[in-house]
């Protein structure tokens, strides 16, 4: 059954739905309510009867029976007009009953006498009498809002009556209560005085409401005349007003009472003189701030408010008729304003502080608090002298050799008014964020000052606290660091070995032309011929560095006219070159093109395997070229030998400094590293930092550092300044690509465009099949349940995810990969692929087709064969690389099937002019260099390159990927042309100059 409607807002949780006619006022005053009134009457204490544990009663006061010294109260009730005569009594009506909701009265007048029974009741002193329920005592309300209830009556048409036909009862505002002191002989009369409208009273006929207010009464004719008024009033006041008498002073007390009495009654209340008295002027109160000064730079302080003749009090304020608000308030602002403006330090009533903020407080707070009016300074104890010093820092930097090699120690001496500052002491300082300096001498500083400012950050790029601790250092490849520090001093004096190394690059007018070694059998191209040039002024200096060219563009020519040249000019240590296995024997054979005078040794063996020992090779060799996996299985073999230079071939291969192959790489011992990789930077900044920490250690020296000061602000903006194009991010990149810039060349292709052939790069969107597109929803549906579950802790779930997302990546290009049983459900790419292929194929073309996944590959391979096309096919267990990589050459298979991992690096195909890349790969650079395979030096046909993207799937997101971190690559190594030029005279001068 349906709800039926319920008037009950409680009833079962529902409620009467509202109408309008809910919205229409009602009247809150019933048609024939009966009027109320107060009724005031003054009162006394009744004889007590003969049961003495009964409390005391009141009885009413009348004209005759007042007499002015007894103890008096009044007396409030309320009453009602009578229906049949008109007056006002008392009938049924009383406080409890107007209390109640209900009753024949106007509720708004019923609510008044409720408010007022509760402000009377709120708090209460014990006075001469016990009231009665019937009755309300006045005397004893404490709350001073009675008085603007009482006020209010009047609005409420709520009359005050007075009890008797000639008495009477008024309300005024118009009232003062002070105190007089008048000479009695030789002493003195302290008195109250009330004024009502203007007229002084007699205090006799005067009594107290509480603190707040007053009561005069009198006979006027023939009737007791009672007027009630507030008139705030101190305790002494009150006290003086209910002893009936004026308090006498004896001749003997005056000076006590003038000097510690009078002071606090004149700020509590107001005091006048009568006749020949002559009243002392009153201290001020002040702000008293005592300061204690301890050993070893400690210093206490506490701020109390002193009112003579009164006391102490806290700095807080509070309530009472003691204290000055007004006064309180002006100086305590002015207080707030000296402080602000010496210190910033925080504020506080009560403190201390130590060290460097206790010489703060003494030379500038101390000084500050004594010119404020109002505040009393005293010192307590030994106060230290402090001296600030002002003056500009001057900053002088130096270098000098060590013992080893790679490192300078650096010296820096920092000057302030003519004070030596030691650098330890500031170093610290400044790496614990630290404002301010305090000298053993007493002399103290700011650290807040632009020119310290910069050495701070200095310090913190060129090493951790823990890594100076046997004192500040500079490494060698820290160029434009040292550059840095000589902008920011006022003198620099470079080491012997630094300053020779600038003077040969100032002398020089840059990286000098070098000569191509005569065993070269090559012709280098102007690029090519400059990146030689560089990668010999590296040599002559002995310094590392990456060589970053895009590929293709003959890294390996480069290294080996390098080789060339440090044998033809007397070097007989040799070189190590550890590259990827699949590149070993291009090395070799390279080597015997370009460089046939050289005697290579290539290792390709374990140590059990081979009858000659790394070093046994090394002696009889030029050139030594092994692959990671095997320098990292026979360590101990190539870290025996001292290589007059190691060439780390397809670098990203350490890029992770927590691998084995990274550590072992480390262990080398060599003059040179040299990093050799198309993509320095795959992933994040962090691989840019493992490199360089191979090839030029020390260049970054921590890497938490290299995190805080490089990797979060450019890779993870947390704040809108971090955003791409954001000035904070701007300016890390400025100094990274600064920093790194001597130590990297990159060329892109596009720096040698003339030098290659057009490359057209298109994206295919392929639809999937409904049935495919069907399936594919069902499972992202789960897998996204799956992994937005797991983001929280990705560190321990990355398996589960990334296990996740490649299901996605494999069911975007195949069903039957994820699901041998869909193997009925067609592949878009394939039909797209199959319907390219054959007319390329006929018109003479050949193409590369890569896939990071062999099973596709295998689809492939097998669509391939039911179409007739002839191919090739290499990945991770291909045997015979080399002849299948020469069937392709050979023009016998004009489609070469490739993994991205087994031949995205290390070949040259010049020989296909279209690619086509199957899915896409997290990482740019990774694409890229399947690309190069064919679009390098040696092409000469226009190069297409189709890449293709199965439309509302995982691989939209990962070109979106894509896209970020080609943007991160080439803010980082690209940014106009950056390090695709030439080291000229003015780079070098500017990083070196001394």
């Amino acid at each position: 059954m349906p709800d039926t409607p319920d008037d009950s807002a409680n009833s079962s949780g529902r409620r009467r739905a509202m109408t309008w006619r809910d919205l229409a006022p009602t009247p809150e005053t019933p048609a024939q309510a009966t009027p109320l009134a107060l009724g005031v009457q003054l009162r006394r204490r009744a004889p007590r009867e003969s049961s003495g544990w009964m409390p005391h009663r009141t009885e009413a006061v009348t004209a005759s029976s007042l007499r002015p010294g007894e103890d008096l109260s009044v007396g409030l009730r309320p009453l009602r007009r009578s229906a049949s005569t008109g007056k006002w009594v008392k009938g049924d009506v009383s406080w409890e009953h107007l209390r109640r909701p209900g009753g024949p009265w106007d509720p708004q007048q019923a609510r008044w006498f409720a408010e007022l029974h509760s402000i009377a009741r709120e708090l209460r002193t014990v006075g001469p009498f016990v009231a009665s329920s019937e009755w309300l005592t006045l005397d004893t309300v404490e709350s001073p809002l009675v008085w603007q209830h009482l006020a209010r009556a009047a609005e409420r048409g709520i009359p005050l009556v007075a009890p008797g036909r000639d008495d009477s009862v008024a309300l005024t505002s118009a009232a003062a209560a002070s105190l007089t002191v008048a000479p009695e002989g030789e002493g003195l009369l302290l008195a109250p005085r009330i004024e009502l409208a203007g007229s002084v009273v007699d205090a006799a006929r005067v009594r107290p409401v509480g603190h707040s207010g007053i009561y005069a009464f009198d006979v006027v004719d023939g009737g007791i005349a009672l007027v009630l008024a507030e008139a705030p009033m101190s305790a002494a006041l009150r006290a003086v007003l209910e002893a009936r008498t004026p308090i006498r002073v004896p001749a003997d007390d005056v000076e006590e009472f003038l000097r510690d009495v009078y002071p606090r009654l004149a700020r509590e209340q107001r005091v006048d003189a009568v006749g020949a008295v002559r009243l002392p002027a009153t201290a001020a109160p002040h702000l008293a701030a005592d300061i204690v000064f301890r050993r070893g730079d400690d210093v206490s302080w506490t701020f109390e408010w002193v009112y003579p003749g009164t006391g102490r009090f806290a700095f807080a304020s509070a309530p009472g008729s003691l204290r000055d608000p007004l006064l309180e308030q002006r100086i305590g602002a002015d207080l707030a304003r000296a402080w602000e403006a010496a210190t910033d330090l925080a504020f506080a009533a009560t403190g201390s502080v130590q060290d460097v903020e206790a010489a703060e407080f003494s030379s500038r707070l101390l000084p500050a608090l004594d010119a404020v009016d109002g505040i009393l300074v005293t010192v307590s104890g030994a106060a230290k002298e402090y001296r600030e010093l002002t003056g500009e820092p001057a900053i002088t930097v130096s270098t000098v050799e060590s013992t080893d090699p790679d490192w300078f120690e650096l010296g820096v001496i920092v000057t302030i008014d003519g004070h030596r500052i030691p650098f330890a002491a500031l170093f610290t300082a400044l790496s614990l964020r630290r404002k301010k300096m305090l000298l053993s001498d007493g002399h103290w500083f700011s650290l807040a000052h632009p020119a310290l400012d910069r050495l701070r950050e200095l310090i913190d790029e060129s090493g951790d606290l823990a890594e100076w601790e046997a004192g500040p250092r500079i490494s060698r490849y820290q160029l434009t660091l040292w550059e840095d520090f000589e902008d920011l001093a006022d003198e620099a004096e470079p080491a012997v070995a630094w300053r020779e190394t600038a003077q040969a690059l100032r002398d020089s007018g840059g990286v000098d032309r070098t000569p191509p070694p005569r065993m070269l059998t090559a012709t280098l191209r102007p690029y090519q011929q400059a990146g030689f040039d560089w990668l010999a002024f590296l040599w002559r200096h002995r310094l590392g560095g990456i060589l970053a060219d895009d590929m293709g563009l003959g890294k390996t020519l480069q290294i080996l006219a390098l080789i060339a040249h440090a044998r033809e000019t007397g070097e007989r240590r040799p070189f190590l070159v550890v590259a990827p296995t699949s590149v070993l024997s291009t090395w070799r054979s390279e080597a015997a093109r370009f460089a046939p005078g050289l005697s290579v040794e290539v290792v390709d063996a374990t140590r059990a395997k081979r009858r000659r020992a790394v070093a046994e090779l090394a002696a009889d060799a030029d050139l030594v070229v092994t692959s990671y996996t095997l320098l990292r299985l026979d360590e101990r073999e190539f870290t025996g030998p001292e290589w007059a230079g190691v060439v780390l071939d397809e670098a990203q291969f350490v890029k992770n400094p927590q691998t084995r192959q990274h550590l072992a790489a480390r262990a080398l011992r060599s003059d040179v590293t040299i990093a050799v990789t198309g993509t320095p930077m795959e992933n994040s900044l962090r691989d840019l930092w493992a490199l360089l920490s191979l090839t030029a250690p020390g260049l970054f020296p921590s890497a938490r550092r290299f995190r805080e000061e490089y990797i979060g602000p450019i890779e993870r903006g947390k704040v809108p300044e971090n955003a791409e194009g954001g000035p904070y991010r701007a300016a890390r990149l400025a100094r990274l690509r600064r920093r790194i810039r001597p130590l990297v060349l990159r060329r892109t292709k596009e720096d040698v465009a003339r030098d290659l052939p057009a490359k057209q790069e298109q994206s295919l969107e392929i639809e999937l099949a409904p049935p495919h597109r069907e399936l594919y929803d069902t499972v992202l549906q789960r897998e996204r349940q799956k992994i937005l579950g797991l983001l929280d802790d990705l560190d321990r779930s990355r398996f589960i995810v990334f296990r996740s997302l490649t299901l996605l990546r494999m069911l975007s290009l195949a069903p039957q990969l994820v699901d041998p049983s869909h193997a009925h459900l067609p592949s878009a790419k394939l039909d797209a692929l199959l319907e390219l292929l054959p007319e390329i194929v006929a018109e003479g073309h050949r193409a590369l087709v890569f896939s990071q996944f062999t099973s596709f590959l295998d689809l492939a391979a097998a669509r391939l064969d039911a179409a007739g096309i002839p191919y090739a096919h290499l990945d991770g267990s291909t045997r015979r690389r080399d002849a299948v990589i020469e069937r392709f050459r050979a023009g016998d298979a004009p489609v070469f099937l490739i993994s991205l991992k087994a031949g995205g690096f290390g070949l040259t195909l010049t020989e296909a002019d279209y690619v086509f890349l199957l899915d896409p790969w997290w990482n740019p650079a990774a694409e890229a260099q399947a690309v190069d395979r064919t679009h390098r030096i040696g092409q000469d046909r226009p190069v297409m390159v189709y890449r293709m993207i199965a439309a509302g799937t995982i691989e939209e997101k990962v070109m979106a990927l894509q896209r970020r971190k080609a943007r991160l690559f080439t803010a980082v190594m690209d940014d106009e042309a950056l390090f695709g030029r030439s080291l000229t005279a003015d780079d070098i001068r500017g990083l070196l100059e001394g």
